[in-house]
């Protein structure tokens, strides 16, 4: 496969591999050299990957290379937790990332009796087992305390070591194949995936590596094989995030999406909540994320043929939207609300500036949705529960209480007082799509056209005091407020609208790649370079699933 990047913009690294090669560090943090990166218990540099002189890094989804004129060094995932790397040309010095030892940080280094190097990460919990399978190389620091140099150094003559991940003792590393043939095998196994999933985009390859790359096997608190919103420093699934990358896998892969979907319903508390987000060492539920898992399983119902265990779905779904209900509607009210930005995704989105506990409409819609889809299961599943009378209701609450005639305003819990905000946040109802009145409809039309950029739906308006270009929700276009717009457009029955919200952002991350969001006028990457969830939003919108599952149904009359 000719797709190749930076590991600057995309970490090397496998489906089902808990590590990576990158030299992003941490929180935006950007070393001189490619490490060997864990996401096990955090985001950790383990192990530095440095060569004997100055070279260029290039990597496709087989391989990453180090090259200095003639010389070369590659590495290439031979399974999930066995990295092979060979050199010719070109030495390589492979140490531990951290020189401090403590007692409860830093790698320990020590020679096995097998002659094979050991780091063991306080951080991680594993070790790193170096087997020098051919050439001569020298150990440094081996079982030295405090600060020290702990290193593998290799020479210049053709070489080639595996380094494993493991916890406690493995047997000797053995294969059956050359390093060229494991090249080969990885190669095809990702090829395999882009054949099932991947749609005819021109960038559509690399958006199927940016996901499988970031798959990793079910571990810790992740328990099944789960999609990271990246191998960077968004190392977490977050409990709306999944579904765009469920939506994305459903045609091809359809297990893995169900699996996508599924995560982090595996966490549902006993109030129905799910977590804010999930990853190998902690569950954090200080915040939850917005009820779009309603529309979302509308949508997998399509993309599947069918809800592959409808009743299991419906006690879900029925517990998540009874926490709504049941635990964030004020008394006496009908609306529901967030208690904080990062309740709806839309962390510091203007429409909390003033204040955080708040009633949107945004909330409401999915809610809508959420029943709508529950009514079906609730057919289906011969429970009687009037989930569709509930879901007429808090539209109709919606439509009487945050709509002042030309467009939603959002309502302070507190205070009581109205607001109306120049957040895309605020045209979200739109998702609603062929259930709202066509005069509601229309109008969103017309805030979401004044939005729309070149490079997409700014989440502020450009002209707003509060726009920052790189204001996270204050202005950068995102690709999961994208997918449900243009959803809820298509729907709706604004397809020329809705082709160009979709032409708009499938350009941008054809330029800019797959980052966490873009800036609205200039389209460049910001934050995360490597999101996933951009890259399933980009694979949505250019297959013929989308338009096709959403129908074009008029608004309401």
């Amino acid at each position: 496969m000719a797709t190749e990047f930076s590991v600057r913009e995309i970490p090397f690294s496998r489906a089902g591999a808990w590590f990576g090669l990158s030299p992003v560090v941490g929180l935006a943090r950007y070393a001189q050299d490619v490490h060997v990166v864990s996401h096990r218990n955090g985001m950790h540099a383990v192990l530095s990957l440095v060569p004997s002189r100055p070279t260029e890094v290039v990597a496709d989804p087989a391989a990453l290379t180090w090259r200095s004129g003639e010389s070369r060094i590659r590495a290439v995932f031979s399974s999930a937790d066995t990295l092979r790397i060979s050199g010719n040309g070109l030495g390589m010095r492979i140490a531990a990332a951290e020189r401090t030892l403590t007692p409860f940080t830093g790698t320990y280094f020590f020679t096995e009796p097998s002659g094979d190097a050991v780091f063991t990460s306080y951080e991680t919990g594993h070790r790193f087992r170096v087997t020098v399978l051919s050439g001569q190389s020298e150990h440094v620091g081996a079982e030295a305390l405090a600060t020290a140099d702990r290193a593998v150094v290799l020479g210049e003559e053709p070489w080639e070591v595996v380094i494993e991940e493991l916890t406690t003792a493995r047997a000797p590393f053995s294969s059956d194949i050359g390093f060229d043939g494991a090249v080969d095998a990885a190669r095809d196994e990702f090829g395999r995936f882009v054949d099932a999933v991947s749609p005819s985009a021109p960038a559509a390859e690399l958006a199927c590596y940016v996901i499988w790359s970031a798959t990793v096997a079910p571990a810790g608190f992740v328990t099944r094989p789960a999609v990271l919103m990246s191998k960077h420093w968004m190392d977490k699934v977050w409990s709306w995030d999944h579904c765009f990358n469920a939506l994305a896998l459903a045609s091809g892969a359809p297990e893995l999406a169900w699996d996508q979907f599924q995560v982090v319903f595996d966490h549902q508390d006993a109030q129905g909540a799910l977590p804010d987000s999930i990853t190998h060492s902690e569950v954090l539920r200080n915040f939850v994320k917005p009820p779009i898992h309603g529309w979302t399983l509308s949508r997998l119902r399509l993309l599947l043929g069918g809800v592959p265990d409808p009743e299991l779905a419906y006690r879900q779904l029925s517990a998540w939207t009874s926490f709504w209900l049941d635990h964030r509607r004020a008394p006496g009210r009908s609306l529901p609300y967030y208690e904080h930005g990062n309740d709806s995704g839309w962390d510091n989105s203007t429409v909390f500036l003033e204040q955080r506990l708040v009633e949107s409409a945004d909330l409401a819609a999915f809610l809508v949705l959420q029943m709508k889809e529950l009514a079906v299961l609730a057919a289906e599943v011969g429970d009687a529960a009037p989930w569709g009378e509930r879901a007429d209701a808090m539209l109709a609450a919606m439509l009487d209480e945050l709509w002042d005639g030309s467009r939603f305003v959002s309502r302070g819990v507190v205070s009581g007082e109205l607001r109306a905000t120049a957040s895309l946040l605020d045209l979200m109802p739109v998702v609603l799509g062929e259930h709202l009145p066509r005069e509601v409809f229309d109008q969103l039309c017309a805030g979401i056209a004044e939005h729309l950029t070149s490079v997409g739906p700014a989440t502020e308006l450009p002209s707003s005091q509060h726009y920052e270009a790189d204001g996270y929700w204050r202005g950068p276009v995102w690709a999961p407020a994208t997918v449900l717009i243009e959803d809820g457009l298509r729907r709706g029955g604004a397809v020329e609208l809705a082709d160009l919200v979709s032409a708009r952002f499938r350009a941008t991350c054809e330029k800019s790649g797959f980052a966490e969001n873009f800036d609205a006028l200039t389209g460049q990457g910001l934050r995360d370079r490597a999101y996933t969830w951009t890259a399933s939003a980009y694979l949505l919108l250019s297959g013929g699933d989308n338009a096709a599952a959403a129908g074009t149904s008029a608004p309401t009359p």
